[in-house]
């Protein structure tokens, strides 16, 4: 399964390549054709991988947080877990806690490497989603490369736990806040998994 939003670039790589696959075989004499249409046939099969959004059996629960996007955790501070998208990480991202969505704050910014402190200034997208036990943010961070952050939901929509939210186009980074009412149960350096990897687990009564 292709990401909802890639269709252009899919279509722009294919297209170069059929292009030039065709002035290849109409023009022997000119071999750069034959060089550009397999560099375009390289370029769609990296679009295709990249852009991949494979179906996911996602468990819910309201004793546990999912990740909400694939990488690895970079930081872990004052209750918020950043996580690094690599290029070969999905990079569609999922509603870490059922709830529903009261904001959705894009704000225009740099384009530093997604893991630098100073990425706080980059373009971004946030979206905070209400659920039983507080809001939750769930900010979406652009990359050097990356300068395109697709919105699937909208505000006041109703989201389960696992549901696709949005995109990153290429390397960059999600940050997700968790309630005080949840324990962290991940750390900094592990790998995770949208809709698969807890994250979080519920406090016991007691506890809060």
């Amino acid at each position: 399964m292709i990401a909802k939003g890639s269709e252009t670039w899919l279509f722009t790589a294919a297209a170069v390549t059929s292009l030039f696959a065709i002035l290849s075989k109409a023009t022997d004499s000119l071999p750069l054709f034959n060089h550009i249409a397999y560099m375009g046939m390289a370029l769609t099969f990296f679009m295709a991988l990249f852009f991949r959004d494979p179906e996911r059996k996602i468990e819910t629960s309201d004793t546990y947080m999912i990740s909400p996007a694939d990488g690895t955790i970079i930081d872990i501070r004052d209750r918020k877990i950043c996580i690094f998208m690599f290029f070969q990480n999905v990079h569609v991202n999922r509603a870490p806690i059922s709830g529903e969505i009261r904001e959705i704050i894009y704000k225009k910014g740099g384009y530093l490497p997604a893991y630098c402190k100073d990425s706080e200034r980059n373009e971004r997208n946030e979206f905070i989603i209400h659920s039983k036990y507080g809001d939750v943010r769930v900010t979406q961070i652009a990359g050097t490369i990356a300068r395109r952050i697709v919105t699937y939901s909208r505000v006041n929509d109703i989201v389960e736990q696992g549901q696709r939210i949005g995109m990153i186009r290429f390397g960059s980074r999600v940050d997700v806040t968790i309630p005080h009412s949840f324990d962290i149960t991940v750390e900094k350096g592990e790998r995770v998994l949208a809709g698969k990897t807890i994250i979080a687990t519920i406090k016991n009564d007691r506890d809060f």
